[in-house]
């Protein structure tokens, strides 16, 4: 039963039920929140009405009328994104989302699963998907210094050694961007073509974050591919395919990010 924590000062015993549910693979976090505002989840019958109910374990717990199973065992998968799609669940303009390219990309057994991150609608590559919403949440927190890669088509001129500047971090409109590995892959320029390839490795993961420092370098993005999150790459995955990650390289990250956490 959940702990009022107006009944005691000490912390309840438990955890928050959106922690619960996300670790579950429900929903993310802050998605439970906007069920629980929308009255869509119930403990014992009666409607959740705030985030801070604490549980020891999901039993009696619903949403939207149906029972909340116990949490099976974390699954991650690759998928390669396409460009024109969404990483959202659902979008009320009824443009069209990963999930549309899931349905046939995932075997028919797969749980609820929910994308590591974002790639804004005209990014391809790599995109990570996962049932567990605590791992969800450790990849995504910029203190977790999990490296994404990309190989961004940029037409106009810049420098290697502009490129290797980002190493010490750039401020663009105000907004403060960490170290950035970046190198030159090479050129396509010819008959006026001036789009160079460039490769970038970032850990922090900020909206929009490789266009623009490339944008505020002088440079036009036209193609953005994400190539690697972590130690998982892209590799020759076709387009819209999925593939899932073998329980034992997924087991050794999930060791390495607990091995991360615990030296901070």
């Amino acid at each position: 039963m959940p702990t009022n924590p107006k009944q005691s000062e000490d912390r309840p015993e438990g955890d928050r039920i959106a922690k619960l549910l996300a670790r579950a693979g429900v929903a993310s976090r802050r998605e439970i929140e906007r069920m629980i505002a929308d009255g869509r989840i119930t403990l014992q019958g009666k409607v959740v009405e705030t985030p801070a109910t604490f549980l020891t374990s999901l039993r009696g717990v619903s949403v939207d009328g149906k029972a909340v199973g116990p949490a099976e065992p974390s699954q991650l998968y690759v998928f390669h994104k396409p460009t024109g799609l969404l990483t959202a669940e659902r979008d009320f303009s009824g443009r069209a989302t990963i999930y549309d390219a899931l349905i046939n990309a995932l075997p028919k057994d797969t749980p609820r699963l929910m994308p590591i991150g974002r790639l804004d609608m005209n990014t391809e590559g790599l995109l990570l998907l996962t049932n567990d919403g605590g791992l969800k949440r450790q990849m995504e927190l910029p203190s977790s210094g999990v490296p994404r890669t990309y190989r961004a088509r940029a037409f106009g001129d810049v420098s290697q050694e502009q490129l290797e500047s980002l190493a010490e971090g750039i401020e663009v409109d105000g907004v403060r961007y960490g170290p950035i590995n970046a190198n030159m892959e090479r050129s396509t320029s010819g008959s006026g073509n001036r789009n160079q390839w460039i490769e970038m490795t970032i850990t922090e993961g900020k909206n929009r974050e490789v266009r623009n420092v490339l944008e505020h370098l002088g440079l036009q993005v036209n193609r953005l591919i994400r190539t690697a999150y972590g130690p998982f790459e892209l590799a020759d995955l076709p387009r819209g395919q999925a593939v899932r990650i073998r329980k034992g390289d997924l087991d050794r990250f999930v060791s390495t990010l607990k091995q991360a956490k615990r030296a901070q």
